[in-house]
């Protein structure tokens, strides 16, 4: 059994935000192959590729209305084909976005849906009718605001939406749907991909009894920005079918070589429970969550996360990432002062936990949030709920490839976001020619993790923590590190390791002489012991 996916480093890519080739504004497939060079130069083993499937981009592509065709905005199906080709002979796989829990409310098989009770599609979505007095089934909410439920005239029903009210969900207790979707995928599989990032993965099966979610067990200080969050999804998602649906899911990948699969677990009770339970007995490959991508960030949480993770569990295997196209990015959520040391601290974090590590394109150059104005806006829910909550967008702006060049060398048209002068300071030209750069540091330490099996395949065990001190070991039979991570701005000093035989494998801004280590602020060293 070929399991490359538990010792790769997958490299997150938004495309219409990564290089724009067209000259429209909007970053596409040829931009991704102009740049293979570059993501084969930071030494990661894979790329996930956000959606680039035809859309009217109410989601930004997560709105899906034909699953097997390239939006004209990214490009042909040709380049799709060339960027496969290309990314292998560098030894680089391709992993694709598949959005199966719901699409968009112009994909042919709603339109058929939504028009006659009695069509082919009509049980397809899941369609209900509406209380005595008119209002919605039950009182299911929409994670983007309001009701989960919308009402379609031509019907004569409500129409069950997990997001926005033109992503319907398809109803997965209808086989028939089921045996589309894996067509579906089975077509990308023929195109030659590596494997599949399955977007709400938890979210594809709801109660057929349409029961009302409970409140939340959760003490809320104050009401959430969103009332979603003040329900439990019990009914909504999370059903016991889903884990069969994820065995059939299974099989078709199994009856092709070396493939794999991250599902996205959006749970805001039990991820890390669900997590585990997606990942074992072949059902996915790994599993992420939102448990290390918000905004807590501590020794003992981290540790916490980890443990409950791994804990009796050794089937089951994790992907793990700070920051992705959903969140804030992570130096400027978990540090004030957006330091080059806290980006190269967490950088080596999170490529030295046990788990598959995913990079956010951006993140190698310690990217910093980008602050918008309300106009600049695309994200639904950021435009709903702005200002307390900005949305997503801050996150997606586009990367900086050049800072003297036009939108830092993004395009040559205005983007579809726009590129602040704060971003294009972090810009590539810059930190290529700077030895001591992010960018250079991610390499560096990119390298190291494909040289030292501990980290691996190594297993980890973690030490008592001390001052917000993260501090672990990850061995194998043959060797051992130990890692320890000042995750504040205090300096710390460790004088136990003076009868060990130590020997320095990367550090950062430390000091080490006589056995003796000091972490500055934001400081780590990893060092292998005897």
């Amino acid at each position: 059994m070929n399991d490359w996916w538990k010792k790769a480093v997958i490299y997150q890519i938004y495309p219409r935000s990564y290089f724009d080739t067209s000259g429209n504004g909007i970053g596409d497939l040829k931009g991704v192959i102009q740049k293979i060079d570059y993501i084969s130069g930071l030494g990661v083993d894979a790329i996930w590729l956000s959606p680039f499937f035809t859309s009217p981009m109410k989601d930004m592509g997560y709105d899906v209305s034909h699953y097997t065709s390239v939006d004209p905005l990214f490009g042909r199906m040709e380049d799709f084909e060339e960027l496969v080709s290309l990314a292998h002979k560098n030894n680089i796989k391709i992993i694709i976005d598949q959005v199966l829990s719901h699409s968009s409310d112009q994909h042919e098989a709603f339109l058929e849906s939504r028009s006659d009770k009695k069509s082919d599609k009509s049980d397809w979505y899941v369609w209900a009718d509406a209380k005595a007095d008119g209002s919605p089934p039950n009182n299911w909410l929409s994670v983007f605001g309001g009701s989960a439920w919308e009402w379609e005239p031509l019907r004569g029903q409500y129409y069950f939406h997990n997001f926005l009210a033109s992503q319907p969900d398809f109803n997965f207790h209808n086989t028939e749907v089921q045996d589309f979707l894996l067509g579906e995928v089975r077509f990308w599989l023929e195109k030659g991909v590596d494997g599949f990032r399955l977007d709400t993965v938890n979210y594809y099966f709801h109660d057929t009894k349409l029961r009302d979610n409970p409140k939340s067990p959760k003490d809320f200080k104050r009401p959430p920005i969103n009332p979603y969050y003040l329900q439990n999804q019990l009914y909504a998602i999370n059903q016991t079918e889903n884990l069969n649906f994820l065995t059939r899911f299974r099989e078709l990948l199994d009856s092709y070589p070396n493939k794999t699969s991250i599902g996205e677990i959006g749970d805001s009770h039990r991820a890390i429970e669900i997590m585990q339970e997606y990942t074992r007995d072949s059902k996915l490959h790994m599993a992420y969550s939102f448990e290390l991508l918000g905004k807590e960030f501590s020794a003992s949480f981290i540790q916490s996360t980890l443990e409950k993770f791994f804990e009796d569990n050794k089937d089951s295997w994790p992907c793990w990432s700070f920051s992705n196209h959903d969140v804030e990015r992570h130096v400027s959520r978990w540090d004030p002062k957006e330091s080059k040391e806290f980006a190269k601290l967490t950088s080596a974090l999170l490529l030295s936990l046990k788990g598959t590590p995913c990079l956010y394109q951006g993140e190698e150059l310690g990217q910093t949030e980008t602050k918008l104005e309300f106009k600049e806006l695309t994200d639904p829910p950021g435009i709903r709920y702005w200002p307390e909550n900005k949305g997503r967008d801050g996150c997606r702006t586009p990367m900086t490839w050049n800072r003297n060049s036009l939108n830092a060398g993004f395009s040559t048209f205005k983007p579809w976001l726009p590129v602040k002068e704060k971003q294009k300071l972090n810009s590539v030209n810059i930190q290529e020619e700077d030895d001591k750069s992010i960018l250079n540091f991610y390499k560096e330490f990119l390298d190291l993790r494909r040289k030292r099996n501990e980290l691996l395949e190594g297993e980890m065990e973690f030490l008592p923590s001390k001052e917000d001190v993260l501090m672990f070991t990850r061995e194998t039979k043959a060797s051992k590190l130990l890692c320890i991570f000042n995750l504040n701005t205090d300096k710390h000093l460790f004088e136990e390791f003076k009868d060990h035989q130590i020997e320095v494998v990367i550090s950062s801004n430390t000091d080490f002489s006589d056995n003796k280590i000091e972490i500055n602020g934001y400081g780590f060293m990893i060092f292998s012991v005897n």
